[in-house]
This record gives C-alpha cells, structure tokens and sequence, in this order.
C-alpha cells in the first residue's frame, strides 16, 4: 500500500472526485437523446431508484425512493434499467484518468475517491486547480460523465467542498481558510451528521451551522456527541490529518459499498443491491485473472455503528452463482439489529490467481466460466444486452 505523507500543507492539493449521479450519467452516456430529461436507474416492480437525474431530483425523485411512488411523483420519469458490469468498468476508467495526474489515487467507492497532489511539486494553487479542470474536462470528453471536484489541504475539507456546486461542481478551499469555508454551512454537510441526526440537532440543542460548534464548551460538547466529542471538534475547524493511499497495485480484495441518500429498511431492496455488487464485482476478479474465496457484507446504521459477517468457500470461485447463496443469510447475520441502514458494502478477499486454482474445478464450472466470459464480453457495450440471473430482472425494463 502506497500512501501520502501527512504534513503541514501551504497548498490545497488534496482533491476529492465526486462524479455527479454516476448510474445515470453512465447510462447516458450511451443515450445522450435522454440528456435533459427526468431519468432514472431502478426496478419497476418491487424495485427502487438507485440514482436519479438532476431533472428527476427537482420534480421530486429521490434515492432510494420505492420505483412506484417516483412514478407518481414523476409521472414522465423515464425509467432505466441497471446495466450489468457498465458501472464498475466506467469507474475503473474513471480513475485511471485520474492516475495520469497522480500515482496516488484512493478509489472510496464507485464514484468516489481522493487525489494527492503534493508528491507533483505544483508551486502555486492556480496551477494546481488549472490541471484539476483539465482532469474534469477529460474525463468528460473521453467517458461523457459529469464529475465534481473540491481541492483543499485535507481530505475532510475536499469531500465537503466538492458535494456544493453539483453538478460538475469545482470548489477551491485555500489553506488556512478551512474553518471559515466550514462556518456557515449546515452541519448536516458534516460526514456522520444524517438527516435525523441533524434534526436531533437543531431541534434539541439548537445545532444549526457548523460554526455553531465552536461556541459550546468541551463540557457541552461531549455531552451531546459523547466520546467523538473531539473528533466532531477537530472536523467543524477543518482539521484532518488521514493520508490518501492506494492498494490497486496489491489488489488483496475487491468492494463496493453504497451510502443511501435516505436511510432503508425494507431486507429485499437491501438485499436486492447485495447482489448487484456481487455483479459488479465478479466481472473485474475474471478480468483480473483471479478467484476469491471470502465474501464479507458490512452493514452502518445511521449512528455510525456497524455490523459485519463474513463467509468463505470451500474452493475459490469468480463465478456469481456460488455466492449468490451466500448473500441473505450473511445479510441477515450482518443486520442483526434490524435498525434501519445508512450503508451496506460487499468485499470479496482470500484472492487467489486461477492458474492456481484451475485443477480443483470440475467441467460444469469450466463451461459455466466460459459462458460467463461470453457475457461479460456482450455486457461490455454498456446496453444490457444479456440478463444473467433471476435478481436482475426485476430491475429491467423495456428501454422507451
């Protein structure tokens, strides 16, 4: 694992990705007619919207509202089917791009990440930022998705500053301003501080800007955040030390995790974007040449606390079908608590090279494999052109 030093910074290189609606945006980018209009990414039997346009937002469309009452809300919402395998190879090129300007790029998740542009030896911020608007710019020309970008001196400050202006958002930060920036926001804008957190908030403690924060005492402070008194301190002055890093070039795991814009409760919805994960993720072990062997779901609730349960095989696989099994019993082992989530992630490790593993599987896998192959290859034109498993229909739909 490659990381940046943490040290003193006089420069905002600390840049956070953000792309802006990236489901729809992928998906438009193979139908640009569809450009401007309300459009969304769902199921819609029994299904939900898993990202939304910026047109849908206004009418009412959120994530992860239920298909049916989006179609309510929006009676002219064109609905869109999730295309298998589209997302994850869109953000592999995403942030390869993004490598061009850095060798240190933290990939957080399918559409989102961090940028160190210390180690480029930059000398002034109009420098920095004119090469940061040339990565917004690529990465729309070459790939048509829309992406946000906040520069600042450290990851917590970037991650607030790129979510203001979307899309295609572009905030700069200058070092030494981090807590004046912060002040006059709402503290919901903090990482951690969810919709009814932020309720509780205002409504019982009178906590309504971030800047709020720094007129309690210590003692007022941990008395409402309790033991992360310090930390939500330290966040509301700007102030983060966690380097960016980067295991691409030791891949020892492959994830994906999805923050929900509204908490969810409902198991199958859950459990239904479990296995779009797992369709995610096993396309990339195959191009990878690997197998894995250890599946591993994560659940957080709204107060941050979180859950996780782990199951291996017997034999390492890149085929979908051995885990799919595994998907609600480790849910449901996960979510013990059965609180309504924030978060669910799926991680696949124990990685394993298939040279290695090539002799412990039988023909039916072998032929099972290939034929996956066969799909991934006929999915990789981004149109879906072949449903794979039973789950994945109830997120299709015939295209207008």
């Amino acid at each position: 694992m490659r990381s940046s030093r943490t040290v003193s910074r006089s420069l905002p290189s600390i840049v956070h990705l953000d792309a802006d609606a990236f489901f729809v945006s992928c998906e438009l980018a193979l139908r640009p007619e569809l450009r401007g209009t309300r459009c969304a990414v769902g199921g819609r039997e029994r299904g939900i919207i898993s990202s939304a346009s910026y047109e849908a937002r206004a009418a009412g469309v959120y994530t992860p509202m239920p298909t049916q009452r989006a179609l309510r809300v929006c009676p002219d919402l064109v609905l869109l089917p999730h295309t298998s395998g589209l997302y994850g190879r869109v953000s592999r090129q995403m942030f390869d791009r993004c490598e061009t300007l850095t060798p240190l790029v933290q990939r957080n998740s399918i559409d989102e990440g961090y940028l160190d542009l210390g180690p480029c030896g930059f000398a002034a911020v109009e420098e920095i930022e004119q090469r940061v608007r040339a990565l917004q710019a690529l990465i729309w020309d070459e790939l048509q998705v829309p992406v946000s970008f906040g520069l600042a001196t450290n990851k917590l400050v970037a991650q607030i500053a790129s979510k203001l202006r979307k899309p295609r958002g572009f905030v700069v930060v200058p070092a030494g301003t981090e807590a004046a920036f912060l002040a006059p926001l709402p503290i919901g804008k903090l990482p951690g501080i969810g919709q009814k957190t932020e309720q509780h908030l205002v409504e019982r403690h009178g906590l309504r800007l971030i800047g709020d924060l720094s007129a309690r005492s210590d003692d007022e402070l941990q008395a409402i955040f309790g033991r992360g008194w310090r930390e939500m301190q330290a966040a509301a002055r700007g102030e983060d030390d966690r380097a960016v890093h980067t295991d691409r070039d030791d891949a020892k795991s492959y994830s994906q995790q999805e923050t929900f814009g509204r908490d969810l409760s409902s198991f199958v919805e859950v459990e239904r974007i479990v296995k779009r994960m797992v369709d995610e993720l096993l396309p990339k072990v195959r191009e990878d040449g690997k197998r894995v062997r250890t599946m591993t779901v994560k659940v957080r609730y709204p107060d941050f606390e979180q859950e996780t349960h782990s199951r291996s095989l017997a034999v390492a696989s890149d085929l979908e079908a051995p885990f799919y099994p595994l998907v609600e019993p480790l849910l449901r082992a996960a979510w013990s608590q059965r609180r309504p989530l924030r978060l669910v992630s799926v991680r696949f490790s124990n990685v394993a090279d298939e040279a290695v593993q090539l002799e412990m599987f039988a023909d039916g896998d072998e032929k099972r494999r290939r034929l996956a192959g066969v799909l991934d290859r006929l999915n990789q034109g981004g149109r879906a052109a072949v449903v794979q498993h039973g789950h994945q229909l109830a997120n299709r739909r015939r295209r207008p």
